[in-house]
Parts: structure tokens; sequence; C-alpha cells
């Protein structure tokens, strides 16, 4: 009969053969672990090692609320940060992804995971990515409860890797965005972005591609930058600034968070269907990066606004008396505001546009 004991030449194997060092994801830990303490709030420690990050919506002094979901990635973005070397801001661009749709919706954002999936581990970049996913927590006011580090060699070639972004946020009932409301006159305000933010890098990376550029380049609409670093600019969350909007008044009837899309495709998400936005082009001021990719790709308007967000990373609809006291507090609270339109009633198209965006293409 056949032994059932090892051939005596048989090799001895370790998950370490196959790939996986399980030393190197408890390094990690280690070396996140005082980083993710710094996001501790109310309702959550921001402890981590346990199988779940627990929330208590009580301790947060919330009475009647309803919970708001949102997951994400930061899509061929992280293509450059990689080929770049860059690795300390993508994790901000994962925070903004998530709780920008969450607050969106009048939502406060409770708690935040990541999952983290490279071929091999290396320590210092993945320390480097969650160290920005604590700075967006910070900025958001989340707590990062948690996370799922992944080594899986043969699946990403070396020096690549993958995120993914959880976010839940909590509103009270009777506060839940967009109202039914929005109505005929309706003031648009438009909060200015960082750039790019997370959306057509597929593009962005075939026009610099094509403009025959290296991410070390310097950029080449200016800032006194690298090319990789000035496209790394991280989205801006705008968590805190509308959650002192909402607190100071009734204000704000509805959220637009533009991001894949553009202002064309992102508006429509949040009217209702007897009303259109009229957008005045003249009145957005573009940031020079989105007249270069403009130039780069020939890239029409029309393309542009339904590709990038041209220099507006939300649109906030409020009703007339109550512009001018949502725009203080937002300008209090560090935003560049400007009125870009109003709501009109429907006749063809959910969003009208007026004016040149001066692209200069």
């Amino acid at each position: 009969m056949p032994s059932s004991e090892p051939h005596a030449s048989s090799p001895s194997f370790t998950y370490s053969d196959a790939g996986v060092d399980i030393d190197r994801g408890d390094a990690l830990v280690k070396a996140i672990s005082g980083l993710v303490r710094r996001t501790a709030r109310s309702g959550a420690d921001a402890a981590i090692g346990g199988f779940g990050g627990i929330f208590d919506l009580k301790a947060a002094g919330f009475s009647d609320p309803l919970l708001v979901a949102a997951t994400d990635g930061v899509g061929t973005k992280l293509r450059v940060a990689i080929e770049a070397g860059v690795h300390e801001t993508v994790g901000i661009d994962l925070v903004a992804m998530c709780v920008n749709d969450l607050v969106v919706q009048g939502a406060e954002p409770l708690f935040f995971l990541d999952y983290f999936a490279s071929g091999t581990l290396d320590v210092a970049v993945a320390t480097a990515v969650v160290s920005g996913i604590v700075e967006g927590c910070l900025q958001a006011g989340a707590a990062l409860v948690g996370g799922e580090t992944a080594e899986m060699p043969g699946h990403y070639t070396e020096g690549d890797y993958d995120l993914a972004g959880f976010a839940v946020g909590a509103v009270e009932r009777d506060r839940l965005l967009p109202r039914g409301d929005v109505l005929p006159g309706d003031v648009l305000l438009g909060l200015a972005s960082s750039g790019v933010h997370s959306n057509g890098y597929s593009l962005v990376r075939h026009i610099v591609a094509a403009e025959g550029l290296g991410w070390d380049a310097a950029s080449p609409f200016g800032g006194g930058d690298s090319l990789g670093r000035a496209l790394l600019a991280p989205t801006r969350i705008y968590v805190k600034p509308l959650l002192a909007a909402f607190a100071a008044g009734r204000g704000i009837k509805a959220l637009a968070h533009i991001t894949g899309g553009g202002l064309t495709e992102n508006i429509p998400r949040v009217l209702p269907g007897d009303v259109a936005a009229l957008i005045e082009l003249d009145r957005i001021a573009v940031p020079p990066v989105f007249s270069w990719l403009a130039r780069g790709g020939r890239i029409e308007a029309k393309e542009m606004l339904r590709t990038f967000n041209c220099g507006i990373g939300m649109v906030v609809v409020v009703s007339p008396e109550e512009a001018d006291a949502v725009t203080a507090t937002l300008r209090a609270h560090g935003e560049t505001v400007s009125v870009i339109g109003e709501i009109m009633p429907r006749g063809g198209s959910p969003v009208a546009y007026r004016g040149d965006l001066g692209l200069g293409a």
C-alpha cells in the first residue's frame, strides 16, 4: 500500500515560499497603528487588528438616523502614482471619493475602511498610502476603523497595487438630501476643485503619452512642480464646510459631487424631473490643467464638460433667499464659491450651458 508519510525527498513549503510574507503584514499593522489612532472620534476608537470595526451611533449624538454607505476607488490615477513613485496622496483621493458622496445626501461621514492589495507587500509604500488615508479621514472627520491588506503574488505585477474604499455616514431622517422642493429660480453655487480630482485619468494618461512627457517633466501648466505631482493633486474633501452650512440653516436643497461624467451627467442625478440646470460657463474659473488637457487632446468643450470637473468639484442648489448666507458660511470654512447658474423649468436637456468655458483649445 502507498505510504501516507511524506516522501523523504519532498520539499517543505511555507506561505512565504509562495510569495506571501505574514511578517510583512504584521510589520505594516505596527507601522500604521499610531497613524490610525489619530482618526478616533465620538463613536469609534479607531483601533485596528480586530475582525471588524464598531461604531456607536448614540455616542455620536444621533437620535433618528439613516445610514448612508458609499464605496469607490481612485481609477487609473493610481497608475500615475505608481509610475511617478508618489504614494502619499492617493489615500486622500480614496477617502474623498467616498465621503463626498455621503455628504451630498446630507450625511456626516462616521467611519471608513480600506482595501489594499498588491503582489508583494512593500511596507514603506503601503504605509505612505495609509498615511494619505489617515489624512483624508482627518479632513472628513471620519474614523478609520479597519481595512484589509491582501498580498496576492501572481495576480499583480511587481510594484503594482490596488485600492478600494468604503465609507458609512449618518443623517437625521428629516435632513436627508436632495429635497423635493428644488424649484425654478433656485441658485447654483459652484465649489472650486483642486484640479482633476480622480476622474478622467485614462484620457489624461493618453494625452501625456501623446505629448511624449515623463512624470518627472516640469508641469506644462505651471505650479513649479513635476507633471506627476501636479496631476496627483488630491481630490478636495468638502465635508466639513458643508456640514457647517447644514448646521447654519436649511437653505441647501441638493448637492452634486462632480465626478466621472462631469457637470453634464452629475447635476441631473439630484434634480426633479420637471426642472433643469442652466450653467453660465463664463462664471467658472477654469484651472490651467484643464486648458492644457483640452489643447493637448484637442478636446471640445462639450466633451470636457462630460469628462472632467473643469474647476467645479461640488454644485450646491440653494434657495435664492439663502444663497448669500450659505456662500458666507462656505467661504468662512475655506471654500472658493461662485454663482454658476440657476434652476429653470425643464424644456429639453436637464443641463443647459450658456457662454464660453474659456479653455483656449
